[in-house]
């Protein structure tokens, strides 16, 4: 069954440029779709018309009959002194009604009203309400503030008081707790913590409905969609697959285009060449031949069928690393910070030394913005101290950009932040931050939150630094520019720093894990797929204590037998170690050869293989462990 039929979609905002040009898809139903696109491609503009919040300017959109759509794209009003538990039940508003109903009905009925037609429609309204969860509204509501890190003394504080964050977190939990259809998720995971995104990929698992996803998390991605439509130049690309299987299939098709336009081209001179030499021949006494040139110059013309495939150009900017000094970059001792009666943490101490790569992480609101801001002095400990080494030059990417002058523009602003520099020096490095042509002009009020990153960004590679502080680097970012500043980060040599939610840049990049929960940072001294390995470890109930038995004097049974599963399941444990180390090299190969497509199939096909037989391995794995239980 179609669901979502687009067909012709056309939007613009001014004139001149088309947002949506002829824009065609279909979704059928319970299918998983990743849209995708650069930002201002019109993602978000698309689900605003599929909702109805705006218009457009041709073209039809049909979206099944009796079929509700849920949007999590902007923060709604909701009447004054709203708090969060209010907007949370107000997705059982449908329910309600129903409720009411059914009151209304059963007075009637205890009044002596015995007509079949109020028995026939309290019956279906008794057994709708019973399919939605009518009578186990409680449950639905604290199973989503569980999983979306929704506590319950948020529960009771007024939804204006929190911060976007929270606040995109509640409406998201409103949006599951309704009976919706069609889920239209922009962004979902921006302001989630690595808790809350895998609750929602556990739950989209599950969901029966429809869900179209607008997203950069390539994580959740590849977790949680099967089909990717991308707009591009305001028309529909299609891939039938998830995300690894799109960036593959992308170059694949984007070299196949080369190609085909590069022989296209060869025949063309080809065929010029011949027709340049019959009007040469013409004009040395033979005129029939001048007939055939014009013939052979028509038959070029329809041959132009293939316009020259591009690809957008891709930033080469990096940081200006400074040589450090010494042995340690930064020490925390004894460190406490508190607001009001709560704590966010105390007694922490930790060292850094140079050329370390530390992931920061922790659910929202644990505190470690917090603790970012006091290592760059913004914040004060209430007790301990944080030293910095003497040679440390230190750059910072705060989560919440500001500007001293929102209202310069782009050039002004580079040349009241940096001494020494020109204009065109300016609009250059601006230039290798795609901020071009007129774009330079713009007010810095007018970026988006991605281009207020970049231009951010564009600032701080200017400075030689060897201490790089990154708070949610990756927010706001389209993938393309994800891929740019993960490029950056590789070819820093320095320190490193940040807090992300981000699985694929925290995966890439951390050798080391600060997890900042329950008022204390433990320091996990290994990359994020052993932190996840360790973790789950910690998770594992205790074994039950053993029953003290009677000593048996008597040979163990099957002893032989457990020796041997013992030294096959070391065996095992280190292979799944090689297979998986060899599964993160491809992963790295893969990002390196993204522009090959040959060779990026080539190892993919690889990693395919590798995963297949670590599956085998885990499997394994599993039977020599239950046998060593028996």
């Amino acid at each position: 069954m179609i669901e979502i039929s687009v067909t012709g979609l056309q939007k613009s905002f001014d004139l001149e440029k088309k947002i949506l040009d002829g824009l065609t898809f279909q979704i059928n139903s319970g299918e998983r779709v990743g849209l995708l696109g650069k930002n201002g491609a019109g993602k978000t503009t698309l689900f605003r018309i599929l909702t109805g919040e705006i218009d457009y300017d041709a073209g039809e959109v049909a979206i099944a009959s009796d079929r509700r759509v849920g949007l999590i794209s902007q923060i709604p009003v909701y009447p004054a002194g709203y708090t969060v538990e209010d907007v949370l039940q107000s997705a059982f508003e449908r329910m309600r009604r129903m409720a009411d109903e059914m009151e209304r009905l059963s007075a009637q009925m205890a009044n002596g009203d015995e007509s079949e037609e109020t028995l026939r429609r309290y019956g279906e309204l008794s057994a709708r309400f019973e399919g939605l969860g009518g009578y186990d509204t409680a449950t639905a509501v604290n199973k989503v503030a569980n999983g979306l890190s929704i506590p319950a003394d948020m529960r009771t504080r007024l939804f204006d008081t929190l911060s976007g964050g929270e606040k995109t977190r509640v409406n998201l939990g409103r949006l599951i707790l309704e009976d919706t259809d069609i889920l239209l998720l922009d962004e979902p995971t921006n302001h989630l913590d690595l808790h809350a995104i895998e609750w929602l990929e556990e739950y989209l698992a599950s969901f029966k409905g429809t869900v179209v996803a607008i997203s950069h998390d390539r994580y959740f991605l590849d977790r949680t969609i099967t089909r990717v439509i991308e707009i591009l130049d305001g028309h529909a690309e299609f891939y039938n697959g998830n995300y690894s299987f799109y960036a593959v299939e992308k170059e694949r098709r984007y070299l196949e285009k080369m190609r085909q336009y590069e022989k296209e081209q060869a025949k063309i001179r080809q065929l010029e060449a011949a027709a340049d030499k019959l009007h040469l021949w013409a004009f040395m006494g033979n005129d029939a031949l001048h007939k055939r040139a014009f013939s052979m110059e028509k038959r070029i013309e329809r041959m132009r069928t293939t316009d020259k495939p591009t690809r957008e150009k891709k930033m080469t900017a990096q940081f200006r690393s400074s040589e450090f000094l010494g042995d340690e970059v930064l020490t925390l001792k004894g460190v406490g910070k508190s607001f009001g009666e709560r704590t966010l943490f105390s007694g922490v101490d930790l060292k850094v030394a140079g050329g370390e790569r530390i992931a920061l992480i922790g659910d929202n609101g644990t505190g470690k913005s917090t603790l970012i801001k006091m290592i760059m002095g913004e914040e004060y400990p209430d007790e301990g101290r944080i030293k910095l080494g003497p040679s440390t030059k230190i750059a910072y990417l705060p989560q919440i950009i500001h500007f001293d002058v929102p209202q310069r523009n782009l050039v002004d602003t580079m040349l009241y932040s940096k001494r020494d520099i020109t204009p065109q020096k300016a609009r250059d490095r601006l230039a290798a931050f795609h901020f071009r042509g007129e774009d330079v002009f713009k007010s810095v009020s007018v970026l988006s939150g991605g281009e207020q990153s970049r231009l951010r960004l564009c600032m701080l590679m200017d400075d030689e630094v060897n201490f790089l502080i990154l708070d949610e680097p990756t927010n706001h970012l389209d993938i393309a520019s994800r891929e740019w500043i993960e490029e950056a980060v590789e070819a820093f040599d320095g320190t490193l720093l940040f807090v992300s939610h981000d699985r694929y840049f925290i995966n890439r990049f951390a050798t080391r894990i600060w997890e900042l929960a329950d008022g204390t940072i433990t320091d996990y001294p290994m990359g994020f797929a052993q932190y996840r390995a360790a973790k789950a470890e910690e998770k594992k109930p205790a074994p039950a204590p053993a029953q003290k038995k009677k000593q048996d004097t008597r040979p163990p049974r099957g002893g032989r037998e457990k020796q041997a599963a013992r030294r096959q399941l070391t065996i095992c444990e280190t292979g799944i170690s090689k297979l998986e180390d060899r599964c993160r090299q491809l992963d790295r190969e893969m990002e390196q050869y993204a522009c090959d497509a040959e060779k990026l199939q080539e190892l993919y096909r690889e990693k395919q293989d590798v995963e297949a037989q670590l599956e085998q391995e885990m499997a394994r794995w599993e039977e020599l462990s239950l046998q060593l239980e028996e």
